[in-house]
């Protein structure tokens, strides 16, 4: 099963809309709330390579990066190869 992590606070439009796309995929995700919690903030700041926004998307080892980077992967017909590739990853 696929291991994909995406961190998230509430509210957020681009969020809702990455968690739409990977729902409508049938892939389980572990969503991470980073609202109000400064230590997990940073860690995603940090796993994310400085990137503070919201969403930070990983799929298996793979930083996607936020909602439109993973829209685009859609878009171009990668994102099911990428989700495929982390199959054997542990959830």
């Amino acid at each position: 099963m696929s291991k994909i992590e995406i961190y998230t606070t509430r509210y957020c439009p681009y969020c809702s809309s990455a968690k739409a796309l990977l729902t409508r995929k049938q892939v389980q995700f572990t969503e991470i709330d980073v609202s109000g919690d400064s230590a997990i903030r940073a860690a995603m700041v940090e796993r994310a390579g400085g990137r503070m926004t919201v969403p930070q998307i990983f799929i298996g080892d793979t930083h996607v990066g936020g909602s439109d980077e993973l829209h685009d992967l859609e878009r171009a017909g990668k994102l099911d190869a990428l989700l495929e590739k982390t199959k054997g990853q542990a959830a």
